[in-house]
């Protein structure tokens, strides 16, 4: 469940970067629809940050990497 939640988190996160850049061409200098989505993408990766945190403290993520093997 939890891997759908960061799937969802990232993808409306590049949804905001490509309405970003679409803003960043399209508009000029008075618009502020560039500045609210990066407002936005912001609080995304910062919500992003906190759920894997929280898959990590939860054991709902886990890493099988052999560097973090404890011996």
């Amino acid at each position: 469940m939890i891997k759908i939640v960061i799937a969802i988190i990232l993808l409306l996160a590049l949804i905001s970067l490509t309405s970003g850049f679409f803003f960043l061409i399209k508009d000029g200098a008075k618009s502020t629809r560039l500045l609210t989505s990066l407002k936005y993408r912001i609080g995304l990766i910062v919500l992003l940050i906190a759920v894997v945190i929280y898959g990590f403290w939860s054991g709902q993520l886990v890493t099988h990497s052999p560097w973090a093997a404890i011996h």
